[in-house]
């Protein structure tokens, strides 16, 4: 069971936002674009880090807490869905915020008159 450990948090962390997109509308998933560009900015430099950081021996997993499957760069498959799934939970958690505070950002459509 210990091999679960960081798919368990993963599988988690999704479930335990999921509820903002359904209850508060947050649209996170409607918007594949900007969904996209998110994980693109926030996912792409730091698994570049990561694979700098265990390619000069800086960074390892303890493989005895993942699933085993180890992607080339030498990242665990749970590290890259990391980068998915902490933006995706993050941009959720601000939504959900930004929809219950009524906060705008520029980007809503504009009203008719």
């Amino acid at each position: 069971m210990r091999e679960l450990t960081y798919a368990a948090m993963l599988v988690f962390v999704v479930v335990a936002t999921l509820p903002l997109e359904v209850l508060l509308r947050t649209r996170v998933y409607a918007r594949l674009r900007r969904l996209g560009l998110v994980l693109l900015c926030a996912g792409l430099p730091f698994a570049l880090w990561d694979l700098a950081a265990v390619a000069a021996g800086h960074w390892e997993f303890d493989t005895s807490q993942t699933l085993g499957v180890v992607l080339p760069g030498g990242l665990p498959v749970e590290e890259w869905l990391f980068f998915v799934v902490v933006p995706l939970a993050s941009v959720m958690t601000l939504e959900a915020v930004r929809g219950v505070r009524g906060w705008t950002v520029g980007d809503e459509p504009e009203e008719q008159a």
